[in-house]
């Protein structure tokens, strides 16, 4: 189905340069992407992390309330927390999670969609209480002669959406957080449904519930309302874990065409897609039983974590689908696949 670039991958650490001293970047993937004046823009999460590392401590850094980075340390055989995961140390009484990398969100510009230039530094960072451990996985939605971005904004408080807008990427307005803790994989639609903004969601549940998607109306971008559940993964299989917004939706003469992420059990990410009706989006014409993108190529089944492939980006030109990934919470790579081959699928035209 998707052809992946014989290029990727296209954007790695390697190729980044830290936004601050004595810090190295450890991941650059999960891009918001966009079509804009002739380029393909991609706002990239770049992950870093400090460089003085004592191998006998685990540093986590975060926005002090000052507005200052700082360091929570934890030596690693403290038998209050576990660090086994690279990605974050838990304090096994209270719960309470600090992460080992900040994010941002950096700027990045193609003439072709494939050979990019990254900007030197951050172009959205972390800047209050409700995003001290960082900014992470932009999705772009163009709308009425201007650009939202909604990230997901992390802290002590929880998994937040932040939502900010731009006419230029040059300047940048925050508009605050739209849904609070726990929620992510928000994809604002690129056009109004019914008089009214319309999104997909992914609240992230406690003791009941499972991790799907839903919907929600808004007559501003800001205020969300009328949540409706749209879809659920399956007791096994692929999307059996949990399943979470791709890239913004895209308007086919068919329906809404979403792709979107699901993991199993063992935390393998794959891709999937799902058809909407027009005129209510919360209600899914059509999905796909199997993934139609699998971790295979060695960038994303290894890497700082392994066996994920998960987009929060793609653009649309004569018919093609870019693909904008991240593989392997590491890099970002491409993959191309003809908009009706994925809609053959579910249409079964």
């Amino acid at each position: 189905m998707f052809s992946r670039h014989p290029l990727n991958p296209l954007i790695t650490p390697a190729q980044v340069q830290p936004s601050r001293p004595g810090y190295e970047v450890i991941g650059t993937f999960n891009p918001g992407a966009i079509l804009h004046r002739g380029e393909t823009l991609l706002l990239v999460r770049v992950a870093e992390r400090p460089t003085e590392r004592d191998p006998a401590w685990v540093f986590c850094p975060y926005l002090n309330e000052d507005g200052e980075l700082s360091l929570f340390r934890v030596r690693r055989n403290d038998p209050d927390f576990d660090c086994t995961d690279a990605r974050f140390v838990k304090h096994l009484l209270s719960g309470a999670v600090h992460l080992t990398s900040i994010s941002h969100l950096r700027r990045a510009r193609s003439n072709d969609g494939v050979h990019f230039t990254v900007d030197s530094h951050a172009w959205l960072q972390a800047a209050n209480v409700y995003e001290a451990f960082g900014v992470e996985d932009a999705r772009i939605t163009a709308l009425e002669d201007s650009y939202f971005i909604n990230y997901t904004a992390v802290s002590s408080q929880g998994i937040a959406t932040g939502l900010a807008q731009t006419a230029d990427f040059e300047h940048l307005e925050r508009l605050g957080i739209i849904f609070p803790p726990s929620n992510r994989d928000v994809a604002i639609f690129p056009r109004k449904i019914n008089g009214l903004y319309t999104c997909y969601h992914r609240p992230m549940p406690g003791e009941f519930g499972k991790f799907s998607i839903w919907a929600a109306t808004s007559p501003d971008l800001i205020r969300w309302g009328d949540h409706r559940l749209v879809l659920e993964g399956n007791a096994s299989g692929w999307d059996s874990g949990r399943v979470g917004g791709g890239a913004p939706p895209i308007w086919t003469e068919h329906g809404w065409l979403s792709i979107y992420h699901a993991a199993d059990r063992q935390h393998r990410y794959c891709l999937g897609a799902f058809l909407a009706s027009h005129a209510d989006p919360a209600h899914v014409i059509a999905r796909t039983g199997e993934p139609i993108f699998i971790p295979e190529a060695a960038y994303e089944t290894g890497g700082f974590f392994p066996n994920v492939v998960f987009t929060c980006g793609l653009t649309l030109s004569d018919g093609m689908i870019r693909l904008y990934y991240g593989a392997s919470d590491d890099s970002i790579a491409l993959a191309e696949a003809p908009v009706a081959s994925v809609l053959s699928l579910l249409t079964g035209a």
